[in-house]
């Protein structure tokens, strides 16, 4: 025991007690690391709804094109062309304007004589739809590359964002320009090179423009971004900012999603329907388009209303446990925002995801409720990790005493089966000596009276049958502790079952003097006759090796309630007091064989009792009026 406690302490102890001396030393990282940790809860909470917002834009415009479909589909596209924007107006809700061109780029609709909204549409747009002016456009060619998840467009996006983030490492931020997003078509941008230029003295001059506006003194903002598909940014705005001017994330953090010089007729390119976004006089329109299949040389579009398309969005932020999301537009303004909720500064969330071409500029941010909450959780974090390391101590501890009680108890189990082994080796030796010897006289003719070889066989019997039951206690005993026992149960009446295995042991026991008293009455039980028969014959064998002086045995059986119950008494010494529970312990012996004279293995009582349990019953011991124990076998009745 001493080498085990000294292994333990070297081998265990010691080595938790450093691991939990460097978790101490660790716990003053807790607070970045958590911080790190709900950057990235948070920052997941906006990207996916960034997606969400994207895949409902995606409804939508199929939403669309259902509206087209049946329209078109109950006329004709060219008589509905003229009355298109009336009848999408009185048909959908999101339809500011609706317009009709057709791939030669005659529009069709709205009439310049109509509605004034209609005039202005088709002053700011016509040349654009027409095809005789190019313009900046951020636009979808397909309702389901909204979502542009695995399209080899964004792979290609991603990778040229790389290789500028590369370049603006070598060159600098100040002279580092940004990528042009190439058009997701599937016609080819004839003008890609002037479109990229374009795009980059645009970025740049916004940059030269932050930077001046910003004191000298102040140093340049940092931010975080991670890269997300699709080449959607999720990005960290800054923090180290002038409390006297708090830039908006447009100015501390460049957008990914840039614009194109496109014609119209270039964007439809073979396409069935689409979405295109742009700025006139610094205002978003978004547009979705589509081809109907009766006439596919006929283009139906839709301006979106932009204040409808916020109170459709806003249902998309729900309320997240300490954050506030808002939906901020072009000019870092909330669009739509959480129940309830309104941030001091909208310009400085905490983190925020673009949405994407289909609305560019605009971000779902999210503000945290509670800035002293994060300190709060690390020291909070702090005190848990401490009570954690205690607990692991206190169960390694606990696991050390543990692990030292049961050797204890595998050592005094490994000395009871040696005494087993002994107490079996002397059990087999007694009565297969007492067999070879009455065998042998018999053998040789040495008994010459009847009455003597009457009595030496009888002997030579009951030696036998000692025997047997000796080895099929110990075959049963390997069999349970493998799980090997099977049983054969059939309904039986107890009380005949009693007397046929007491009639083939009532010699044995009258033989040596004992008085027998049965008193029985008819109970039905499913059992295996050949188990309950081993349980009462081990309970007629301890009391006949207990008895003592008093050789008198009482049997019962009787009903208690649902159950029967089958009692062997003797008016022998008892139980020693402490021991009434390890007497059914596998190989404890109350008295022991070799120093008292009392014969057996240790097995009879544990045989008993799990027998019993396997049948639904069990054994109890009950000290008995007058001196002696009974033993009672209770079982369910059929």
């Amino acid at each position: 025991m001493k080498k085990i406690a000294l292994v333990f302490a070297l081998a265990v102890l010691a080595p938790s007690l450093v691991l939990a001396w460097l978790a101490l030393r660790s716990l003053r990282d807790q607070e970045l690391v958590l911080e790190r940790q709900q950057e990235l809860l948070y920052q997941g909470a906006t990207d996916r709804i960034a997606g969400q917002i994207r895949a409902w834009m995606s409804a939508s415009q199929e939403e669309f094109a259902g509206h087209v479909e049946a329209l078109t589909q109950d006329r004709n596209p060219r008589a509905l062309a003229p009355v298109f924007d009336e009848t999408i107006r009185g048909d959908w809700q999101l339809a500011e304007i609706g317009f009709c061109v057709t791939l030669d780029g005659s529009v069709l609709s709205p009439s310049l004589f109509g509605a004034p909204a209609g005039k202005q549409f088709r002053d700011e747009n016509e040349s654009f739809l027409s095809n005789r002016a190019r313009a900046e456009v951020y636009q979808l060619p397909q309702s389901a590359a909204l979502s542009q998840a695995g399209s080899r467009d964004a792979a290609k996006q991603r990778q040229q964002q790389s290789e500028w983030s590369m370049k603006k490492d070598h060159v600098g931020a100040d002279s580092a320009p940004a990528p042009a997003a190439p058009l997701t078509t599937q016609s080819k941008n004839e003008n890609k090179e002037a479109a990229e230029t374009k795009a980059r003295t645009l970025r740049k001059a916004q940059l030269d423009e932050s930077l001046r506006e910003q004191p000298a003194q102040n140093g340049q903002a940092g931010s975080q971004m991670t890269e997300q598909p699709e080449g959607v940014k999720s990005k960290m705005v800054a923090r180290n900012v002038s409390p006297m001017k708090e830039p908006r994330a447009a100015e501390t953090q460049l957008s990914n999603v840039v614009p194109s010089d496109a014609e119209f007729r270039q964007i439809v390119g073979d396409a069935v329907s689409g979405t295109v976004s742009r700025f006139l006089q610094n205002k978003l329109s978004v547009m979705f388009w589509h081809r109907p299949a009766r006439d596919p040389q006929l283009i139906f579009g839709a301006q979106l209303a932009l204040d409808q398309l916020k109170q459709k969005l806003a249902p998309q932020l729900a309320t997240i446990e300490g954050i506030g999301l808002a939906l901020l537009d072009d000019h870092g303004k909330p669009a739509a925002r959480s129940p309830e909720f309104s941030a001091p500064n909208w310009k400085r969330p905490f983190v925020a995801t673009e949405v994407g071409e289909v609305l560019p500029h605009w971000e779902v941010a999210a503000y945290l409720l509670d800035p002293e909450a994060m300190t709060r959780s690390a020291a909070m974090l702090r005190r848990v990790v401490a009570a954690m390391i205690a607990v692991m101590l206190a169960a390694i501890c606990l696991g050390g005493w543990l692990l030292a009680a049961d050797t204890r108890r595998q050592l005094a189990l490994a000395r009871q089966k040696t005494d087993f082994v002994s107490n079996v080796s002397h059990e087999l030796k007694t009565p297969l000596t007492s067999i070879r010897m009455f065998s042998e006289l018999l053998a040789e003719g040495r008994v010459e009276t009847p009455e003597k070889q009457t009595q030496y066989s009888q002997i030579i019997a009951i030696e036998a049958s000692r025997l047997t039951r000796l080895i099929n206690n110990v075959l049963d005993f390997a069999r349970l502790e493998r799980g090997e026992k099977t049983y054969d149960r059939r309904v039986t009446r107890l009380e005949e079952l009693i007397a046929e295995t007491l009639a083939l042991y009532r010699p044995q026991l009258e033989a040596n003097g004992f008085r027998v008293t049965c008193e029985t009455e008819p109970l039905h039980v499913e059992v295996d006759r050949d188990a309950m028969a081993q349980v009462f014959l081990n309970l007629l064998s301890n009391a006949e090796k207990y008895c003592g002086d008093a050789k008198e045995i009482s049997i019962t059986v009787r009903r208690r309630g649902e159950r029967a119950e089958l009692s062997v008494c003797d008016r022998g010494a008892g139980v020693p007091r402490g021991e009434e529970g390890k007497i059914f312990e596998q190989f404890h012996r109350a008295h022991d064989a070799l120093n008292s004279g009392i014969q057996g293995a240790g097995l009879g009582l544990t045989l008993a009792r799990e027998l019993a349990r396997a049948h639904g019953g069990d054994v109890a011991m009950t000290r008995r009026e007058g001196g002696g124990s009974c033993f009672t076998v209770s079982l369910p009745l059929t």
